[in-house]
């Protein structure tokens, strides 16, 4: 699903800001992309503290869709993401943590 969404997102990155909210967030740029992914993030969060399920799930959704466009703008695929996700697998997330320390 997730693949599939990010092709989509593609497809309308170029299209008519009038019709399409892909195209109107890139129109908008970087700035804008990343508010709306930190808006969702903070919704995700109020939604899980204070929500019900079916709050949390919608509101996750959003979130995972904005971090596409996102990535997509940013020129990094979901594939890489995966990649890393699957580099660090079996991995404590506290050494990886310190690891990025350097």
């Amino acid at each position: 699903m997730l693949e599939r969404l990010e092709v989509t997102i593609a497809a309308r990155r170029g299209a008519n800001p009038d019709s399409s909210y892909v195209a109107r967030l890139e129109a908008k740029g970087l700035g804008k992309i990343t508010q709306k992914l930190g808006e969702e993030a903070t919704e995700t969060v109020i939604a899980a503290l204070m929500g019900e399920e079916v709050d949390l799930v919608e509101e996750a959704a959003d979130l995972l869709f904005h971090l596409l466009v996102l990535l997509g703008h940013k020129g990094v695929s979901l594939a890489q993401v995966l990649a890393e996700l699957e580099r660090r697998e079996g991995t404590s997330g506290l050494d990886e943590k310190v690891s990025r320390q350097g």
